[in-house]
C-alpha cells in the first residue's frame, strides 16, 4: 500500500499544476451540465415508503378518485372572497380560471367544485400528470398555473391561491434552498475562522478547505444528475451533504497538511515532505473514507426510502471528497510549499511535547482506572437514553409562513370548514357503484362514527360541511348524472336547490367516475396528521376502517394520509435498523483489520464508539426532552448517528491507532501511545472541532427551516457525539485500552508477536509547562 500512495505522491507533485487545471475544469464542466442538487429535494417522508406498506396500498385504491399515485397528483386552486358572497364576475372569472389552467403543459384535468357553505369561495381540482416525488416538475407546472391566476381578470376582491399538499411541499421545497445555501455559508464561515485559528496563517485554511469545496460543487452536480433521473432525494440528504463534505473533507484535510508540517519540521523539502507525508497518512485517509463509504453503502439494504436513497448520494460524494484529498490537496501543498503557513514559523528539530503528550503520559501509567473512569462517564449519560421517545416523523408539513401555499391553506380552512388540506383518506372498494345504492355510504359513516376516533367525516354524504340525504344522493345522480361532468357555469336545474348542488357538485372529491370507490377525509380526535398521537392512532383508525367495511359491505378498504404513512415509516425505520447496523458494523470491522492487521483493536474500538454513540444519544434526550419539554426526538436520529458516529468516530480512532502502531515499531508501546496521541491529538482536535462545530451550524440554521426540528436534532446529537469521540473516546478509551492489552493489540499479526511493553522504562509523566514560543507552537 505504501508503493502505491508513493508513486501517487510522486505524480502528483511532479503534475501539481495539471491536477489543479483539472479539478477547475471539472467543476466548471459539471456546473453547466448537470442539474443543481436544490432543484430535487423532496420533503415529504411519506414519499419515501416502500411500495408494499399499507398506506401505499390505501393509496392505490384511491387512484379512481386522485389519479395514479405514482404518475398524477393533484392540487387546488382556492379562490375567495372576504366580507360578501360571490359575485357573478367573481364565477365567470373561476370559469376563465378553469379553462386558463387546462392549458398549462402536464395539466390533464381541471374542474371547479362546489362553493363554500359560507358561498365566500369555490375550489378547482387541478390533476397534474407528474410523479408525487418530482418535485422540480411540480414546481414548473404550480409556476405555470399561477401565471394564469392574472389571465383569469379576477375582480378586485377575488383572491386565487394554490392550496393542498403538493403545493405544500413546492414552497418548502423552495424554503429547503435557502436553508441549504444559510447552512453552507456559515458551514464555510465558521471552518474557515476555526482553521485561521487553528493555524494562525493566511493561506493554509483555504487550502485546507479548498478541495472540500471543489469535492462539494462537484458531487451536488453529479448527485443532482441522479435525482433528475429518478433518485428521491430528501432535505436532510442535501444538507448532510453539506455538512459532511465540508466537514469531513477538511478533517481529511487536516490529517495530512499537519503531517506535512510535520515533516517538514524534520528538515525535508516542501516537494519531498508532501510525497512523504501521503505515504504516512494516505492510507489512513482512504480507510477513514472508507468507513464512511461503506455504512454509507449498507444503507442501500434498507426499505424506508429516506435511507435507501440517502447511502448513495453521500457515499459519492465522500467518494469524489476522498479523490480530492488524494489528489488536489498534495497539488496545492506541493504548489504553496512553506509559504503556506506563512506568518508562522517552520523549524527544524525534534517535535516538541504537546499538551497532548502530556496528557497521555499521565492516563497510560494508570490505565485500568482511566479505562474505568471513562466507561463511568459514558454509562452516566447513556443512562439518559431511557427516557427517548420518537416524534417529529411528517417532515415539512407546513407552507412556510408568507407562501401562496400558505395563504391558499388558510382559505381553505376558513371556508370550507369539512375540508382538510391534511386529512387522513378512508377509502372503500364496492362491488357496485353506491349511486344505486346509497346506504353503503351511510352504513359506512356510522360505524366511522360510532368508533369515537374521528373529529369531522366529509364524505359522499357529507361534502364540505354540506350534508345529502341518501335518497337526495340517488335522486340527484339521477337528475345530473356524474358530478365530475358539471362544468363551472353549468346552470342548476330548477328542482334541485342551490345547496343540494353546491353539496353534490363537491361529491366528486369522493367518489370516483364508476362510482365503485369511496373516500372519507377525517380528522383524528387524537391530534394532527403531522404529531405523534395521530401516528399511535393508525392501529385502531386501520380497525376501525375495517370494521366499517365489513359492515357497508366494501371487498377492499384501507387508510391513506400523512398519519397512515408515518406509521409505516415508523414501522419500516424500526425494521431497517435492527437488520442495517449489524451488517455495517460487520463492514467497518473488517476494514479496521485490514488497516490495523489487527483481530483484536476493531472490537474494543467499535464498541467505544457505541458507547459515545449511547452517550450523545442521552444528552440529546435530556436536553430536549427532558429539559427542553420536546414531544420526542426525531424518528431518524438514533439510526442516523449510529451510522455516522461508527463512521467517522473510527476516522479518528484509524489516525491515532495507525500512528501508535508506526511509532511502535521501534518504541515501547506505552511510549509509542503517549507520542501518537500526542502528534495526532492537534490535528484530532482541530478536525473535531470542526467537524462538530459543521453539525453545529446544521442545528441551528438548518433547524430555522422547513424541516426545522428533524435537521436541530440531527445536527446537535451528531455535534455532541464528533466531541465525545474527540475528547473523550480518543483521550480515555482508546489509549488506556492500548495500553493494558499491550501486544495483543496486533494480534494476530507478526507485530503482536514480537512488540513488547518495556514496563522497566515506564513512561514519565511529562511537565504542564511549555516552553515552546507561541509562534512556533502547533494548534
Amino acid at each position: 500500500m505504501n508503493r502505491f500512495f508513493a508513486g501517487l505522491g510522486h505524480v502528483v507533485v511532479r503534475f501539481r499544476f495539471v491536477v489543479v487545471l483539472a479539478w477547475i475544469v471539472l467543476v466548471v464542466v459539471s456546473a453547466r451540465t448537470l442539474p443543481s442538487l436544490s432543484s430535487e429535494v423532496n420533503n415529504d417522508n411519506s414519499q419515501f415508503l416502500p411500495a408494499a406498506a399499507p398506506s401505499s396500498q390505501a393509496a392505490r385504491l384511491l387512484d379512481p378518485i386522485l389519479g395514479n399515485s405514482s404518475s398524477a397528483t393533484q392540487v387546488v386552486v382556492v379562490a375567495s372572497r372576504s366580507g360578501g358572497a360571490l359575485t357573478p364576475a367573481d364565477v365567470a372569472s373561476v370559469a376563465r380560471e378553469v379553462a386558463a389552467v387546462r392549458g398549462v403543459p402536464r395539466v390533464t384535468a381541471a374542474r371547479a367544485l362546489g362553493a363554500s357553505p359560507d358561498r365566500e369561495a369555490v375550489q378547482i381540482l387541478v390533476t397534474l400528470h407528474v410523479n408525487p416525488a418530482d418535485v422540480a416538475t411540480q414546481k414548473t407546472i404550480l409556476d405555470g398555473i399561477q401565471a394564469t391566476f392574472a389571465r383569469a381578470h379576477p375582480p378586485t376582491d377575488l383572491r386565487l391561491h394554490l392550496a393542498g399538499g403538493v403545493a405544500t411541499n413546492v414552497a418548502n421545497q423552495q424554503s429547503s434552498n435557502k436553508t441549504g445555501s444559510r447552512t453552507q455559508s456559515l458551514s464555510l464561515l465558521l471552518i474557515v475562522v476555526l482553521l485561521l485559528l487553528i493555524f494562525r496563517s493566511l493561506l493554509a485554511p483555504l487550502v485546507t478547505l479548498l478541495p472540500a469545496a471543489f469535492a462539494l460543487a462537484v458531487s451536488t452536480r453529479f448527485i443532482g444528475g441522479l435525482g433528475a433521473h429518478g433518485l428521491k432525494i430528501s432535505e436532510i440528504t442535501s444538507l448532510l451533504l453539506i455538512v459532511l463534505l465540508l466537514g469531513a473533507g477538511t478533517d481529511y484535510g487536516l490529517f495530512l497538511v499537519f503531517r506535512v508540517r510535520e515533516e517538514l519540521r524534520s528538515g525535508r523539502r516542501a516537494h519531498e515532505a508532501v510525497e512523504n507525508a501521503l505515504v504516512r497518512v494516505g492510507e489512513s485517509i482512504s480507510a477513514s473514507a472508507g468507513t464512511v463509504i461503506f455504512a454509507l453503502l449498507s444503507l442501500l439494504l434498507a426499505s424506508f426510502g429516506i435511507y435507501k436513497d440517502l447511502g448513495l448520494p453521500l457515499a459519492l460524494g465522500v467518494a469524489v471528497m476522498l479523490v480530492a484529498g488524494l489528489t488536489l490537496l498534495p497539488a496545492l501543498l506541493a504548489i504553496f510549499g512553506r509559504a503556506l503557513f506563512w506568518p508562522s514559523r517552520i523549524s527544524v528539530g525534534e517535535p516538541r511535547t504537546t499538551a497532548w503528550a502530556r496528557v497521555a503520559s499521565r492516563l497510560v501509567a494508570k490505565p485500568a482506572l482511566t479505562l474505568a473512569i471513562g466507561v463511568a462517564i459514558f454509562a452516566g449519560l447513556a443512562a439518559a437514553t431511557f427516557g427517548y421517545h420518537s416524534g417529529g416523523f411528517g417532515g415539512a408539513l407546513n407552507a412556510p409562513a408568507g407562501s401562496d401555499a400558505a395563504a391558499g391553506n388558510a382559505a381553505v380552512a376558513r371556508h370550507f370548514p369539512g375540508s382538510n388540506v391534511n386529512p387522513a383518506n378512508l377509502a372503500f372498494v364496492y362491488d357496485r357503484p353506491v349511486w344505486h345504492d346509497p346506504s353503503v355510504i351511510a352504513a359506512a359513516e356510522r360505524s366511522l362514527a360510532s368508533s369515537g376516533l374521528f373529529g369531522t367525516l366529509s364524505g359522499p354524504l357529507r361534502p364540505n360541511g354540506l350534508t345529502l340525504a341518501p335518497a337526495t344522493y340517488a335522486r340527484l345522480h339521477t337528475l345530473l348524472g356524474p358530478p365530475t361532468a358539471l362544468g363551472a357555469l353549468d346552470p342548476k336545474p330548477a328542482a334541485v336547490s342551490v345547496a343540494d348542488y353546491n353539496a353534490y357538485r363537491s361529491t366528486s372529491l369522493y367518489v370516483s367516475a364508476d362510482g365503485r370507490t369511496i373516500q372519507f377525509e377525517a380528522t383524528l380526535r387524537a391530534g394532527g396528521q403531522q404529531t405523534t398521537a395521530a401516528l399511535d392512532a393508525t392501529p385502531a383508525v386501520r380497525a376501525a376502517v375495517t370494521t366499517a367495511a365489513q359492515l357497508s359491505g366494501a371487498h377492499a378498504s384501507g387508510v391513506a394520509g400523512e398519519a397512515a404513512a408515518l406509521y409505516d415509516v415508523s414501522s419500516t425505520s424500526n425494521h431497517d435498523l435492527t437488520h442495517i447496523v449489524p451488517v455495517a458494523i460487520l463492514a467497518i470491522a473488517l476494514l479496521l483489520a485490514l488497516v490495523l492487521r489487527s483481530a483484536l483493536a476493531p472490537v474494543y474500538l467499535i464498541v467505544s464508539v457505541a458507547l459515545s454513540y449511547l452517550a450523545a444519544l442521552g444528552v440529546s434526550t435530556l436536553v430536549f426532552i427532558d429539559i427542553g419539554g420536546s414531544d420526542g426526538l426525531t424518528f431518524i436520529l438514533p439510526f442516523l448517528m449510529f451510522l455516522f458516529l461508527l463512521a467517522l468516530g473510527e476516522d479518528y480512532n484509524i489516525l491515532v491507532m495507525t500512528r501508535i502502531r508506526e511509532e511502535a515499531q521501534t518504541r515501547p508501546l506505552r511510549e509509542a501511545v503517549v507520542r501518537a496521541v500526542g502528534q495526532t491529538g492537534p490535528a484530532v482536535t482541530s478536525a473535531g472541532l470542526v467537524l462538530a462545530g459543521s453539525f453545529g451550524v446544521l442545528a441551528i440554521a438548518g433547524g430555522g427551516g422547513s424541516s426545522g426540528s428533524q435537521i436541530r436534532d440531527i445536527g446537535f446529537g451528531l455535534a455532541i457525539g464528533i466531541l465525545m469521540d474527540t475528547f473523550l473516546v480518543r483521550t480515555l478509551l482508546v489509549p488506556s485500552t492500548v495500553a493494558l492489552l499491550g501486544r495483543w493489540n496486533w494480534w494476530p499479526s507478526a507485530m503482536g508477536r514480537r512488540v513488547q511493553i518495556v514496563r522497566a522504562r515506564p513512561t514519565p509523566a511529562l511537565p504542564l509547562v511549555d516552553a515552546v514560543p507561541a509562534a512556533d507552537a502547533e494548534p
